[in-house]
């Protein structure tokens, strides 16, 4: 069915929003997906802060072209974007149900931090672990020489005290 000319003109300033207000953006195939899983797909996706929105691939090429740098990915088939002001969200909420919907779902590309990334490069951004992990991770690792100090002083005082 064709779109009429101001509903392209509604999804192109959308676009627009989208390019202007995301720190990342994920293309994301997705054949096949039956309504229910995807409507569900995007219920968890709005709880956890991501957009999740489909247009025609031309219209994506118009709204993002010569917006980022690098070469943008290519985009076969039925693709939607997923986005955030969180960097990393779209990628590890996408990746997540790519592992639930193997053959229906899967990410494309993206663009992370104004660079358009391929398929490979946003699976292993996906891959990055949360921000409150990553916050638990250095704490353990500032903690770990302390740690060591005290055991090694507690070693001492038990030897003397004996």
């Amino acid at each position: 069915m064709a779109i009429t000319k101001a509903k392209k003109q509604d999804i192109l300033a959308k676009l627009e929003g989208v390019k202007n207000d995301s720190d990342s953006i994920v293309f994301v195939s997705f054949k096949g997906l039956p309504v229910n899983d995807a409507t569900a797909m995007r219920a968890d996706l709005r709880s956890n802060g991501v957009g999740y929105f489909v247009a025609k691939k031309t219209l994506m090429k118009r709204a993002f072209d010569g917006a980022f740098t690098g070469e943008m990915p290519a985009l076969d088939g039925e693709i939607a974007v997923a986005y955030s002001a969180d960097a990393i969200a779209p990628a590890q909420n996408i990746k997540t149900f790519a592992t639930k919907y193997k053959d229906n779902l899967s990410i494309v590309g993206g663009v992370f931090q104004g660079v358009y990334k391929n398929r490979e490069e946003m699976t292993e951004i996906a891959s990055i672990p949360p921000l409150q992990v990553l916050r638990g991770m250095f704490v353990n690792v500032i903690n770990s020489p302390i740690q060591g100090f005290a055991v090694a002083l507690n070693a001492i005082a038990e030897k003397k005290s004996v």
